[in-house]
């Protein structure tokens, strides 16, 4: 009678994770079945928009799906990213995370969510940092930003408070002695308008996001956050050259929230895998002057996030 038992269990729990399988394979060939959002975390014309409209793209032949992008912007990402934890975890909405949404959680202020919260598609894209000024303005070199700055207060656009922008502004106030604020803005094309306007001295950012300034003369480097010199911008220093070990990559991933089914995130990753390593893709990284093998999907990607995040903490302590 008990080993009669025991058969039954065993074939009760056999029978339980064939369901489960069934269920699992279901899911995944049923998903998905409609539009997929897109909740790009900043305003449009940026990095982190050009990042998410390009996948969206790339993926929506691949899920057979239109993924129309939504730009929420406010309070460092967070007011967009506060709209993907506020929904289902279906599937059927994915963030647009940047680097300074999640670089958030290594500064002093608290949040009110962590990467638990989060299930990651992959990492996007990773490009090196810098500081930019107007093209044809009073500075033509960081040696005249630093001369500069010892005596005037300057003014530096960025992101928002917390993120690796402020924390680059602090670290250059604390080891040279320069007087910087940092001024945020939430919208792209205000962050650019303010160097170009003179509202801003400096503005912080990717060389790729504002390739387009570069090119038409508008924008140039003069300082990049980096232990190796940038291509192409070679004659450009870097904070090695100034004795900080300061690198504050930007970089962006793709998210969906925590409890969303293993076997759709497990489709997710496949297809934007195949999206990443696809010749247009290659070319976006490339123009974006952006890592050739910027890519990382599922949980090295994660763990690439987690990662940047402790390096961060231990530099704000």
């Amino acid at each position: 009678m008990h080993s009669a038992r025991h058969v039954v269990s065993r074939r009760v729990v056999a029978c339980a994770a064939m369901l489960a399988a069934l269920f699992s394979t279901a899911q995944a060939q049923d998903y998905p079945t409609r539009p997929i959002e897109m909740v790009v975390t900043w305003g449009p014309g940026g990095g982190a928009d050009q990042t998410g409209r390009m996948i969206g793209k790339l993926l929506e032949p691949e899920l057979k799906v239109s993924i129309p992008v939504e730009n929420v912007a406010g309070s460092s990402g967070v007011t967009g990213l506060n709209k993907l934890l506020s929904g289902q975890p279906e599937g059927y909405q994915l963030g647009l995370v940047t680097a300074d949404t999640l670089s958030l959680l290594a500064a002093p202020r608290a949040q009110r969510w962590s990467l638990n919260d989060l299930a990651i598609v992959a990492v996007l894209i990773k490009q090196p940092s810098g500081f930019f000024v107007q093209e044809g303005g009073a500075f033509k070199s960081w040696a005249d930003v630093e001369a500069k700055a010892k005596t005037t207060e300057l003014k530096v656009g960025v992101t928002g408070l917390g993120t690796p922008d402020e924390l680059a502004v602090e670290q250059l106030k604390k080891h040279r002695g320069l007087k910087l604020i940092a001024v945020p803005f939430a919208k792209p094309s205000e962050r650019y308008a303010s160097v170009l306007g003179g509202h801003a001295d400096l503005v912080y950012e990717q060389a790729g996001d504002v390739r387009s300034f570069i090119d038409n003369k508008q924008l140039r480097p003069v300082l990049f956050l980096a232990n190796e010199k940038v291509e192409p911008f070679t004659d450009i220093p870097i904070t090695k050259d100034l004795g900080m070990n300061l690198v504050l990559d930007q970089y962006r991933t793709l998210m969906a929230k925590a409890g969303t089914p293993p076997e759709r995130l497990k489709l997710l990753r496949e297809k934007v895998a195949k999206a990443g390593a696809s010749a247009e893709y290659k070319k976006f990284l490339a123009e974006a002057w952006a890592d050739p093998n910027s890519v990382i999907a599922g949980e090295p990607g994660m763990a690439y996030v987690a990662d940047q995040i402790k390096i961060l903490k231990s530099i704000w302590q």
